[in-house]
């Protein structure tokens, strides 16, 4: 997305062009205005989300789940247009949502995958400082309890499973600590 000085800027460049005929000056209008569309895709490019292997094979099994529902879904909605009117057809209209939900999905996870920066916590280093990806074990310093969580991407999350979002509070503390640190 283009900030408001860029767009206005952009905008004072296509006035030019539609005032000034040359040739010349519309390449340079269209220079300008294909760097700034570079500028907002570098932007896009640093807004990466980290993710695990794991999670990433989490969402690619996902997402062969619901390509292979397309065909059955598509099947269904054919099957339901023969029964006859479709304004009071209700096999159709379940059919039709499903449809949409099942494509909201697919958009949704593509989009995760797309934005996703996947990193191989097995070929890491421990430097025993946290980062995304690490194990960390927690000791309450009064009862002595133990509890022991991975750092991982909001979609991984499960506090059952001893794994918690890079985005949570308590990960959010965590990260940047050193072993032996207090919390």
């Amino acid at each position: 997305m283009f900030t408001r000085e860029q767009s206005k800027l952009t905008q004072k460049h296509l006035g030019l062009v539609r005032m000034r005929k040359s040739l010349r000056k519309t390449a340079l209008v269209g220079f300008l205005f294909a760097e700034f569309v570079i500028s907002a895709l570098e932007v896009e490019n640093m807004n990466k989300v980290p993710m695990t292997v794991r999670g990433e094979k989490l969402l690619r099994e996902e997402l062969d789940v619901l390509l292979k529902r397309r065909p059955v879904i598509s099947k269904a909605i054919g099957e339901a247009r023969e029964l006859g009117d479709l304004k009071e057809n209700a096999e159709y209209h379940a059919a039709r949502e499903e449809q949409g939900i099942c494509e909201a999905q697919i958009r949704d996870i593509e989009y995760k995958l797309s934005m996703a920066q996947v990193i191989d916590v097995t070929k890491m280093t421990n430097t025993g400082k946290v980062i995304f990806g690490a194990t960390v074990m927690l000791i309450d310093v009064n009862t002595d309890e133990e509890v022991k969580y991975q750092i991982v991407a909001d979609d991984e999350a499960s506090i059952k499973e001893g794994r918690i979002s890079v985005n949570s509070p308590i990960a959010r503390g965590l990260i940047g600590k050193m072993e032996g640190d207090e919390v």
